[in-house]
């Protein structure tokens, strides 16, 4: 059988970068790059995306859809990083832990989109839940999340690394119109019945994630308490790989929650907090990880026949 042909197309970014780099010196498949002086000319683009066995595209919305269009070549699969397809009902969406059938999708699919870094936290965290009736469809979620200036992409780090880096927030939450693009990813993919609440952030360091999803219980059904929603969730990702849910022992004795303590990793931490009235649902993981790069390589293995 042929070593598969991989073409990362705008590997210049910080997802791109960052799969190229986990994916040098793999023996089991042939990266293929352009050189700089081709990565802008469309005819040069078309010809790699259509001579590869599998296309990661990291580009910007308008570009990834571009680069679709210019695929000629019917064998031709397709990982997209960037947020164009990820709502697209003939697009397998790349989460291989949503559900017991998705990794198994994904790896027979020909068009695959890889879940925006936000979303991957919600909708861990939420769709066991809803799946479980646990969380009611039209449970008015709210999520909060903090996530490193990386997730800004290269601007943001140029921003925070660059000469004029002493003068960057500290902290500095946006969203402001209630209109963020991952809106629409985290409602379909977790099941909720309407727009949930988002408020994203972006603090000074440079990549990882806190999300949290309050959870008022006397707006469920009696009975539903903390430890229901963490046994759901525990059960839910007993033998997924990926996923780790904190015991409730191991998340009480917490005081505070690190960003950055699963950076280098491409797993999803969840854990659940509860005072008997109120639960706080929580996710921590790596923004360039099991929020960007670390997912898209999860998925490329699984297309090429692993897990």
């Amino acid at each position: 059988m042929a070593t598969p042909v991989v073409f990362i197309d705008g590997d210049q970014g910080t997802t791109g970068l960052q799969i190229h780099q986990r994916l040098q010196g793999r023996t089991d498949l042939q990266l293929l790059t352009l050189p700089a002086e081709h990565r802008k000319s469309p005819q040069h683009r078309a010809e790699a995306i259509n001579a590869c066995d599998i296309a990661m595209l990291c580009l910007p919305d308008d570009a990834a859809r571009e680069a679709v269009a210019s695929i000629r070549n019917p064998a031709v699969r397709v990982i997209d990083a960037s947020s164009a397809h990820r709502t697209h009902p003939e697009w397998v969406y790349g989460f291989a832990q949503m559900s017991p059938q998705q990794a198994e999708r994904i790896a027979s699919a020909k068009r695959v989109s890889n879940p925006g870094c936000y979303p991957t936290g919600a909708i861990g965290l939420l769709k066991p839940l809803i799946d479980a009736g646990l969380l009611p469809q039209d449970y008015p979620a709210s999520l909060h999340a903090v996530s490193g200036y990386s997730g800004t992409g290269r601007a943001g780090v140029e921003l925070y690394e660059g000469p004029d880096a002493a003068g960057a927030p500290a902290y500095q939450a946006y969203g402001l119109g209630l209109a963020h693009k991952h809106v629409p990813e985290i409602q379909q993919y977790s099941g909720l019945g309407q727009r949930p609440m988002f408020m994203p952030a972006y603090g000074a360091f440079r990549q990882g994630i806190v999300l949290t999803i309050p959870v008022q219980l006397r707006l469920l059904a009696p009975g539903v308490t903390g430890e229901r929603l963490h046994a759901c969730l525990a059960e839910h990702y007993a033998q997924l790989q990926h996923v780790e849910v904190l015991s409730m022992q191991q998340a009480k004795a917490l005081t505070y929650l690190d960003p950055q303590v699963m950076n280098g990793t491409d797993d999803l931490r969840l854990m659940v907090f509860e005072n008997g009235e109120q639960v706080l649902l929580a996710a921590v993981f790596d923004n360039l990880g099991k929020g960007a790069a670390g997912a898209a390589v999860q998925n490329l293995d699984l297309m090429m026949g692993g897990e």
